[in-house]
C-alpha cells in the first residue's frame, strides 16, 4: 500500500496558474502510474491526467489538453499537475492515485484501474 499527500490547491481567478503535488511514501513508487482526477460539487469523480511508470507517456481528458501538464520525479516520489489557463469548470477537489498494477503497459484512466488514492486538494476558480 502506498500513501499519498497531495499539495497545492488553492484559489485563483481565472486565466491563473497552479501547480499540484502528490509526495507518495510507502510503496515503489518508480514502478506505478500515477493519475490525477477531480470531483466538482454534485459531480462524479472524473479523470484527468495520467503519466506511466517511466514518466515517457501521458494522456489528458479533453477539456484539460493543452492546458495541464502531469509530470513526476522518481527520485522524489512525486507526481505534478501543472495547471494553466485555469477556467472555472477546473475548480474541483484533485486527487492523485497509485496505478494497482506495476509497469502496466496502458495507461489507467478509470477508477478501478487505480489502487491508492489521497485525500484530496481543492481547487478554487473564480470568475
Amino acid at each position: 500500500q502506498v500513501q499519498l499527500v497531495e499539495s497545492g490547491g488553492g484559489s485563483v481567478q481565472a486565466g491563473g496558474s497552479l501547480r499540484l503535488s502528490c509526495a507518495a511514501s510507502g510503496r515503489a513508487f518508480g514502478r506505478y502510474a500515477m493519475g490525477w482526477f477531480r470531483q466538482a460539487p454534485g459531480k462524479e469523480r472524473e479523470f484527468v491526467a495520467c503519466i506511466n511508470w517511466s514518466g515517457y507517456s501521458t494522456i489528458y481528458t479533453d477539456s484539460v489538453k493543452g492546458r495541464f501538464t502531469i509530470s513526476r520525479d522518481n527520485a522524489k516520489n512525486t507526481v505534478y499537475l501543472q495547471m494553466t489557463s485555469l477556467k472555472p469548470e477546473d475548480a474541483a477537489v484533485y486527487y492523485c492515485a497509485s496505478d494497482s498494477a506495476p509497469f502496466r503497459p496502458t495507461l489507467p484512466m478509470t477508477d478501478y484501474e487505480y489502487h491508492d488514492w489521497g485525500r484530496g486538494t481543492q481547487v478554487t476558480v473564480s470568475s
